[in-house]
């Protein structure tokens, strides 16, 4: 058996998060295999589950109106961040059941954005005490996940080709300027890069890191 992956195109934040609910209910009953969704939101900036995420958000509820930025609270670990056109937003929806390893869950979902990233050029890595992918202090992906009896929702977020001033309304994942900027794979590689293109790429490394050893220890 291998890993579903399931393309849901543009989606709002809230109508996403219903449906991604409704997949891990499915799983959790055996209505489903492991899955992997792919989206790309509607800008929205989220708000973790970290204590104090709200400080974080630096525009007012009118300056959010005014750049069609939705407001979103939700229940993945982290603080805040933001998701629109242009970055690719990946749901696991994984068992982990049989080995019950949440650490070795991210470490693959870290490993999975590093090897994406790695066939297009850029050396990505993890930094000590913070979340994420990493080129030197700039942050090129976002990861914030949650478990429901062992299966895991939320996930990863790769800015591809989006426009990095959305990031500029907040302290992304409460990460001070000192300590780290936000960056993407065109600003790294100074040309547009297809989501279309990244996409397989992200797949394949799914179906390698999340879904076979899972879903054989699961079977």
């Amino acid at each position: 058996m291998t890993l579903t992956i399931e393309d849901w195109g543009r989606t709002a934040y809230a109508d996403a998060f219903n449906r991604q609910v409704e997949r891990v209910e499915q799983r959790l009953s055996g209505e489903i295999g492991d899955t992997l969704i792919l989206t790309e939101h509607a800008s929205v900036y989220t708000i973790g589950a970290r204590h104090g995420a709200e400080k974080h958000l630096l525009l007012a509820p009118d300056a959010l109106q005014a750049r069609g930025i939705q407001l979103a609270k939700t229940n993945r670990g982290g603080d805040i961040t933001w998701h629109g056109p242009g970055q690719i937003v990946g749901y696991p929806i994984v068992s982990l059941a049989q080995t019950r390893d949440l650490h070795a869950y991210l470490r693959k979902v870290e490993q999975l954005i590093i090897n994406v990233i790695g066939s297009l050029g850029l050396a990505g890595h993890r930094r000590e005490g913070l979340t994420g992918i990493w080129l030197g202090n700039r942050k090129i992906a976002a990861i914030g996940v949650a478990v429901k009896r062992w299966v895991t929702y939320h996930g990863f977020a790769l800015n591809v080709s989006c426009d990095l001033g959305n990031f500029g309304g907040i302290v992304p994942c409460g990460i001070a300027p000192a300590e780290g900027t936000v960056t993407s794979v065109s600003a790294e590689l100074g040309r547009d890069i297809d989501l279309a293109k990244v996409k397989p790429l992200i797949a394949a490394e799914a179906e390698a890191l999340l879904g076979v050893e899972e879903m054989t220890k699961g079977s």
